[in-house]
């Protein structure tokens, strides 16, 4: 019996990374062995066990047949006489296919570190094809690590999209890969990979169909709305980590895919054509219900920020009502950072400064401080309780806008 480091520990240890969870695999052993020195098992497709004392994953060795569609159709065979290679051999990716023993001798019969130097995507075996997942996870590391598909790795996932293997996958194992995606260092990688394979078409047609679709050139230099989407995800990666406000960012154009082709380059009313947009998809992928409710607020008042200056006082009232930004601040912010995020997507203006983030929020912090409990103390009651508290923060509002108006002024003088 001999115990090997598999997998992304490895992987990530050449690369000088992180190293976030560890797999093993055992060659050479039976389950009654494991058992015997104290293994727990708990893979029930494939024997999998758990170390007795660390608790991390051993997996004995095994190999894998297709037997129908999708990510579960496999036969699984595992015995003592499966060898590393062959183990190896059933995974996904060169760079996933390196092993480590003990002694810190490294096994990589497919180059995989080859790759790595390279930085690039390749499949191993023309098995590859059978597990439509695969696409999802090769988008995935093209994100974490920002490296190329190799040429036939995409001709295979081209195929995989025309034979419908993608349609076999599952809502839940999409979000589980497009959420993680949401969260590595450049989440546009994910969905520029789907499309160049034909496979956004078939999971995110709502996004497919954002590209190719012109906007004015005069506010979008890049204009191609899918560039711009793209765009906008870099953007939002260099502002937050927060893989809610990405979601909302790549979704907030999303409208413009319905734009009646006689009006392009314009896009009127797209901000509320993207609502429905928004709710089916997320009902198709369960996406946790804060993702959506963030999505849907960036995609209807974006606008509202980019033009915050022109709004009147109503109207900027109106909106943080909306937006519930006085219960819900955090997320206020969060839409502030959204807003950011698509209008630093844009060729040329990814330095800019967007201080309509800032002026929104001081409106919001200068209706803030009016609060109820000041209401009620000079006896307000029932309904009037609210009506008064609009009213004061709309005055409040009001006010603060006519100070702004004066040292706006007062600057130019100066200038």
């Amino acid at each position: 019996m001999k115990i090997y480091q598999v997998g992304g520990a490895v992987r990530d240890k050449l690369l000088n990374r992180p190293v976030q969870d560890k797999d093993w695999v055992v060659v050479g052993a039976t389950p009654t062995q494991l058992l015997a020195m104290g293994y727990q098992q708990v893979g029930k497709d494939f024997p999998v066990f758990l170390h007795p004392e660390t608790k991390e994953e051993y997996a004995l060795a095994r190999t894998e047949r297709k037997i129908g569609k999708g990510y579960t159709g496999f036969t699984v065979y595992a015995d003592a006489n499966v060898t590393l290679e062959e183990d190896l051999q059933r995974r996904d990716l060169t760079i996933n296919a390196i092993a480590e023993d003990s002694e810190g001798q490294i096994y990589d019969p497919f180059n995989g570190r080859a790759d790595l130097a390279q930085g690039v995507l390749r499949h191993i075996s023309p098995a590859f094809i059978e597990d439509p997942v695969r696409i999802l996870r090769v988008a995935r590391f093209a994100a974490r690590f920002d490296f190329h598909v190799a040429e036939e790795t995409q001709f295979l996932m081209q195929t995989m999209v025309e034979n419908g293997e993608v349609d076999a996958l599952v809502p839940e194992r999409v979000w589980q890969e497009t959420q993680r995606a949401l969260g590595e260092a450049k989440p546009q990688r994910f969905f520029e990979v789907l499309y160049q394979c034909g496979a956004l078409a078939r999971i995110f047609p709502a996004i497919h169909c954002l590209f190719g679709v012109p906007q004015p050139e005069k506010y979008h230099p890049e204009i191609d709305t899918g560039i711009h989407t793209l765009l906008c995800l870099q953007a939002a990666r260099q502002l937050t980590t927060d893989p809610s406000v990405i979601f909302a960012v790549l979704l907030h154009d999303v409208g413009k895919g319905l734009t009646n082709p006689d009006i392009l380059p314009h896009h009127y009313g797209h901000e509320e054509k993207g609502v429905s947009l928004i709710e089916a998809l997320c009902t198709q992928f369960h996406v946790p219900t804060h993702y959506r409710e963030l999505a849907i607020l960036v995609a209807r008042y974006h606008t509202h920020c980019h033009q915050v200056y022109n709004l009147k006082a109503k109207t900027l009232l109106e909106t943080l009502l909306a937006l519930d930004a006085f219960r819900r601040p955090q997320r206020f912010e969060q839409f502030l950072l959204a807003c950011q995020a698509d209008f630093k997507g844009r060729t040329g203006h990814e330095e800019k400064v967007y201080p309509q983030a800032d002026f929104f929020y001081q409106a919001f912090e200068t209706a803030k401080h009016i609060t109820v409990k000041d209401i009620i103390a000079e006896g307000f009651k029932g309904a009037a309780i609210s009506e008064e508290l609009r009213l004061r923060q709309l005055f409040a509002i009001k006010t603060w806008k006519k100070q702004q108006t004066v040292l706006h002024d007062l600057t130019q003088e100066k200038t």
